[in-house]
């Protein structure tokens, strides 16, 4: 999940591979930490519950709170001073333990021991990292695992941390399984109908089993790396601009000529997809389109404009996956060879992968940048229609005192706009942001 996106305050429940996880920001550490989002204590999960004033992650249910490394560190109803507060309990004088009757099982301990400190009251914990502004997390809580960090690293992309390059994280969710957004992902061959209008024709130059290879014009150059890495580049024609000779010296080549210098700047863009198994029918995408020019654009333009045509781009696919999936299941993944007929070199890539193994809801409320732009049209969309009101009101009230007839005219205009601004930015918010009906047959 990009950690731009992600509320420091509070909790936030995910689900990957299958897993069911809360990430929280622990404070005292300045890290992101990845817990299995569930209480040891009656299993109900701590997405749900708070941050509290010391930083510790706490359970809603019953107040147990927990530390960074998932101990427990209080539990409200067994102080720590007091075990004869607990109920039901006996002491035993020979052997000095404590014996809780719990739905008819006995646990016996140590009179000494505090019940916060044991084992199974401690919340699983994942080993994260943060890299590219992303959260990774290893899915595996036994002690083992928890120093895989750094030295089982994420695949690595030097250009999503060169600051020259602009780098905007994005997340969709969406309601198919992560083989069938790979298999659209590595499928050139669908970008010219699927995608009409939107984005520009590919031209595969090399597929086999370690990837493909895509260009455009000789510009564009890309490659999925499998499982679940897209990387293209595109090289653009290099900027030019005059220095002064006294300029100090630049990586990128330069041409001298009598008193001046022409740097010549090469201009690169990328795209990166990352592709994450949520659950069964779920999956994650994260992507980012890095470039080094134009990034003063970025820093004046807010990020969900840009998303309004990136999810624009992942709607006109959504249907139609969503129901190939459907009847994937339907015939049994088993059996997918059989009911499918790949006979082009263009599905080279989606047969050899296959042989190996409301967008609100899915975006908007995860992306801080979208919500704030959903809130603050929302909020004038209300008072669009309130403003015609108004005005209207007005040039009923004040018929008998306006003696210049062009100002009622003009006031029942601004009214109509009003009204009809407002109508018209509900349809926007809803294609932009809850839902866009793509029709193929009428684009």
């Amino acid at each position: 999940m990009p950690v731009c996106d992600l509320d420091k305050r509070l909790p936030h429940a995910k689900r990957a591979i299958g897993l069911d996880i809360v990430v929280w920001w622990d404070r005292n550490e300045s890290t992101w930490r990845v817990f299995d989002d569930v209480c040891p204590h009656r299993l109900a999960p701590l997405s749900e519950g708070r941050i509290d004033q010391w930083g510790r992650l706490q359970c809603v249910y019953h107040g147990w709170c927990f530390g960074c490394s998932g101990d427990c560190k209080f539990i409200p109803h067994a102080p720590l001073d007091d075990p004869a507060k607990y109920e039901n309990f006996s002491r035993s004088v020979e052997t000095r333990q404590v014996e809780i009757t719990c739905m008819h099982t006995y646990v016996t301990f140590p009179w000494h021991f505090h019940v916060h400190t044991f084992k199974k009251a401690c919340a699983k914990t994942y080993p994260s990292i943060v890299q590219h502004q992303v959260l990774w997390f290893w899915p595996k809580s036994d002690t083992q695992y928890k120093d895989n960090f750094p030295t089982k690293m994420p695949p690595y992309i030097p250009e999503l941390d060169d600051p020259s390059y602009t780098n905007s994280m994005a997340c969709r969710e969406l309601p198919f399984g992560y083989e069938i957004l790979i298999e659209n992902l590595m499928d050139p061959a669908h970008v010219p109908y699927a995608h009409y209008k939107l984005v520009v024709h590919i031209k595969v130059d090399r597929l086999d089993i370690y990837g493909f290879s895509t260009s455009r014009e000789g510009n564009l150059n890309g490659e999925f790396i499998a499982p679940y890495v897209y990387f293209s580049a595109f090289n653009l024609p290099p900027a030019k601009r005059n220095l002064a000779e006294h300029d100090s010296e630049s990586p990128s080549s330069k041409r001298k000529t009598k008193g001046t210098s022409t740097q010549v700047s090469q201009r690169r863009a990328l795209v990166v997809f990352l592709c994450i198994p949520a659950g069964p029918g779920k999956s994650r995408l994260i992507y980012s389109f890095p470039r080094n020019f134009g990034v003063w654009i970025d820093s004046i333009i807010p990020r969900w404009v840009f998303h309004l045509k990136q999810n624009l781009v992942l709607d006109s696919d959504l249907y139609l996956l969503h129901l190939e999936e459907r009847k994937i299941m339907d015939v049994g993944p088993s059996n997918w060879q059989k009911a499918c007929f790949l006979p082009t070199k263009s599905d080279a890539q989606v047969l050899t992968f296959r042989r190996r193994l409301n967008k609100y809801w899915s975006h908007v409320v995860n992306c801080s940048s979208c919500s704030k732009a959903y809130k603050a049209l929302s909020a004038l969309e209300i008072v669009l229609p309130l403003i015609s009101v108004g005005l209207i009101g007005t040039v009923a009230a004040s018929k008998q005192i306006m003696s210049s007839a062009p100002t009622r005219p003009a006031l029942v205009l601004m009214a109509v706009l009003c009204f009809t601004a407002s109508r018209w930015l509900a349809h926007f918010i809803h294609t932009s942001f809850h839902f866009h009906n793509y029709n193929h047959s009428l684009v």
